[in-house]
């Protein structure tokens, strides 16, 4: 009446520990958060983040109407290291403030610039 399927993923898995081969999921491996602090400038969001991208960073794209202490925290969960800040001012300037979430430093980077600052960190 009946019929199931298993593949071993219990055992798979313990042979994975025993070979000290399971990968760690303590973060989810991003490197960089993109926030922009308006929807006017969510296209400029999206072109940072393909840029990082571009340049072999992994990116979470935040495209909501969220306050930036959330946006901190967000990163915090995940366990990024860097945070990509676009306001009206840094998007008039062609640039976005970047966070350093490990030592807090922060510094603008050209928006034309992010191959170069990524090769950098």
């Amino acid at each position: 009446p009946a019929a199931g399927f298993g593949f071993g993923d219990a055992v798979i898995v313990e042979l994975l520990k025993d070979r000290d081969l399971l990968p760690s999921f303590d973060s989810a491996g991003i490197d960089t958060v993109v926030f922009a602090m308006s929807e006017d400038i969510y296209p400029a969001a999206v072109s940072v983040a393909r840029k990082l991208r571009e340049a072999g960073q992994t990116v979470d794209l935040v495209l909501e109407a969220k306050k930036t202490k959330w946006v901190f925290k967000h990163a915090d969960r995940i366990g990024a290291k860097y945070c990509a800040i676009i306001g009206s001012q840094e998007f008039e300037d062609g640039e976005v403030a970047i966070k350093d979430l490990v030592d807090g430093d922060q510094k603008n980077v050209k928006i034309d610039g992010l191959a170069d600052w990524v090769s950098s960190v």
